[in-house]
C-alpha cells in the first residue's frame, strides 16, 4: 500500500489502473480548489480517503472484480440489492481497515 499522499496515490493508480489517472487528477484539482475556497482540509482528506480505498481494493484483482460484479447487480435493479449492498460495504470497510482509515 502506498503512502497516503497525492503523489504516492497517483503513482499507485498509474500502476494498477492507468485509465483512472485522469479522474484522480481531476478529483485532486477539485479538492485543492475546494480546500482553498473553504479554507478547510476536508476536501483533501476526502480525496485521500477515496483514492486510498480505491487502491486498496484494486490492488487485489479478485476483490476488485467482485466489487464490480456487486455494483452491476445493484445498478441493474433486477433483484433485491440488500445482500449486494451489504457485501459492498464489507469490501469497503475491509479496505479502509487495511489502510488505517
Amino acid at each position: 500500500m502506498p503512502e497516503l499522499t497525492p503523489d504516492a496515490l497517483r503513482a499507485a493508480v498509474a500502476r494498477i489502473a492507468p485509465s483512472r489517472v485522469p479522474a484522480l487528477t481531476q478529483h485532486l484539482f477539485e479538492a485543492t480548489t475546494n480546500a482553498q475556497q473553504t479554507q478547510s482540509l476536508a476536501p483533501l482528506r476526502a480525496f485521500i480517503h477515496s483514492w486510498a480505498v480505491f487502491v486498496a481494493i484494486e490492488r487485489h484483482p479478485q476483490r476488485a472484480a467482485r466489487l464490480r460484479e456487486l455494483e452491476r447487480i445493484v445498478d441493474a435493479g433486477e433483484q433485491d440489492p440488500t445482500d449486494a449492498i451489504a457485501e459492498i460495504c464489507r469490501i469497503r470497510e475491509s479496505a479502509e481497515a487495511e489502510i488505517g482509515l
